[in-house]
């Protein structure tokens, strides 16, 4: 009997020491793929959040993008990293005409994905995504016009630095519907150079001179709509919005150029998603939901940690 119960306990802490110490994988590699170009600088912050996330976890990163924004090139990069063999590949979905096709084969093909940041939680469903963490474009965008149309806006000028994904046009249809106006011409292709874009918003408030307000996508259409509400002399005095956080619109929230910023928390965007692939891959669990990384609204109160961290982590 004596025997029988020492024979029982050190079966039972055998199995218990297994419980307590699951083997872990080996070498797991993660691949985060963006629609970014190379000179959109608000992206750094997913790049820090993935760096930190596999230090954190023990695990290798990519960070990978079309440097022009050309998503028949992300296309391209998606196919490639599948190829490459990762345990997993983090992307955003711009596009899904685009892009559904090569996600859908990495995940034939054994590759775990989650979509961040674009796209939809229906979306990521239906190309075979384990969840989606991000944003909902559309219910930001709506958000905020509501919050617009509680301080008296009417009209005003969306300006779109990335038309080409449509993401970035449903934060404007959003705002719009909220407002109950139509879109139409109220938002424009501004392109992505700073001079441009800076030209064109001078131009729009020129022959629109009784505009409301401004919506601008991130700090590639920020940074230069400031410089041109200096320029008009309507800096202060014009309603205005933007998505995204950055170092100027950070200054402009405190110089109250701007009413408020829509912080989607990229950081996390990029950092939840190592973690959760790795502990999915390491012990099995997974969450149960897809994860909403915002909206949440930054204005001038409040400012000192987003300031501290603008650009880098918020």
């Amino acid at each position: 009997m004596k025997k029988t119960l020492i024979a029982a306990t050190v079966a039972a802490s055998a199995a218990l020491t297994g419980m307590a110490a699951p083997a872990l994988a080996d070498g797991e590699r993660y691949v985060l793929v963006s629609h970014a170009p190379d000179s959109d600088s608000w992206w750094n912050t997913i790049r820090n959040g993935i760096a930190l996330a596999g230090d954190q976890m023990g695990v290798e990163v990519e960070y990978r993008n079309p440097p022009t924004g050309d998503l028949a090139d992300m296309a391209r990069i998606i196919e490639q990293a599948a190829a490459s063999g990762p345990d997993g590949i983090i992307t955003t979905l711009a596009d899904f005409d685009v892009l559904s096709g090569p996600i859908r084969n990495a995940v034939d093909s054994g590759v775990d994905v989650i979509i961040i940041n674009s796209g939809t939680p229906d979306q990521a469903r239906e190309v075979g995504a384990l969840m989606y963490v991000g944003q909902p474009e559309y219910d930001a965008g709506y958000a905020a016009g509501l919050r617009a149309a509680g301080d008296g806006v009417e009209s005003f000028l969306c300006v779109n630095h990335y038309i080409s994904s449509p993401s970035s046009s449903e934060r404007c249809q959003g705002f719009a519907d909220a407002l109950g106006v139509e879109l139409g011409s109220q938002m424009i292709d501004s392109g992505q150079d700073p001079a441009e874009i800076q030209n064109r918003v001078l131009a729009y408030l020129n022959a629109n001179p009784d505009t409301d307000a401004i919506l601008t996508l991130g700090p590639t259409s920020a940074d230069p709509t400031i410089m041109a509400l200096e320029q008009n002399g309507m800096a202060g005095e014009i309603y205005f919005g933007t998505f995204d956080l950055g170092e100027n619109i950070v200054q402009g929230l405190r110089d109250g150029v701007i009413q408020w910023g829509i912080d989607q928390q990229p950081f996390l965007q990029a950092y939840l998603p190592v973690i959760v692939l790795t502990n999915y891959h390491r012990y099995g669990v997974l969450p149960g939901n897809n994860i909403n990384s915002g909206p949440g609204f930054v204005t001038a109160d409040g400012l000192e940690m987003v300031e501290r961290f603008a650009g880098e982590y918020r």
